[in-house]
């Protein structure tokens, strides 16, 4: 038996994102290409992505554009029923007889992405970094904590202020052990 192939071209924009309920993306401009090999008993799908994806940026949720360019593969037989079990292969039931690819795509997508999504230096919203400066901890507060370390290893710290109460009930646990 002779191998057959076939090639399909999808365009990708925010409605693809919208229509799958995406978790990670929901806007992006992509183009993929699909080749679909015929082989005995299996099918190979290789799954050309370009474009580009809009996540937010984890420190201020601004919109951010992150490139993508991926090469994937999918193998799929034919069986009794669906099941997508096998690392290797995904089965689509013989009555079906076809592979909805939409989810497949978006997972390659985010699966090409970088774990962490943040704009380069100096490109974060101002207003947002500015509202963030005033709960996170800088390096400088670190330092000024240092200063308050005592001097030994007694562990007793000569503060003016006054410990929370709470503290000292585990300070009691720990003289237990």
């Amino acid at each position: 038996m002779r191998e057959s192939t076939a090639s399909y071209d999808y365009h990708i924009d925010n409605q693809f994102f919208a229509d799958i309920d995406a978790p990670q993306i929901q806007k992006g401009e992509l183009d993929v290409q699909l080749t679909v090999k015929k082989g005995i008993g299996v099918f190979v799908l290789d799954f050309h992505t370009e474009g580009v994806a809009y996540v937010p940026c984890d420190r201020c949720l601004d919109d951010m554009e992150i490139p993508v360019d991926t090469d994937n593969t999918l193998k799929v037989k034919l069986g009794p029923e669906a099941s997508d079990e096998n690392d290797e292969f995904i089965t689509v039931s013989e009555m079906d007889g076809f592979v909805n690819v939409a989810w497949f795509i978006y997972e390659f997508i985010a699966l090409s992405l970088p774990i962490q999504h943040v704009h380069a230096p100096g490109e974060c919203n101002e207003s947002m970094i500015e509202a963030l400066s005033k709960y996170l901890r800088t390096d400088g507060d670190e330092t000024e904590d240092l200063d308050e370390l005592p001097d030994d290893e007694s562990g007793d710290f000569e503060k003016d202020s006054e410990i929370d109460p709470r503290w000292n009930e585990l300070k009691k646990i720990l003289n237990n052990n």
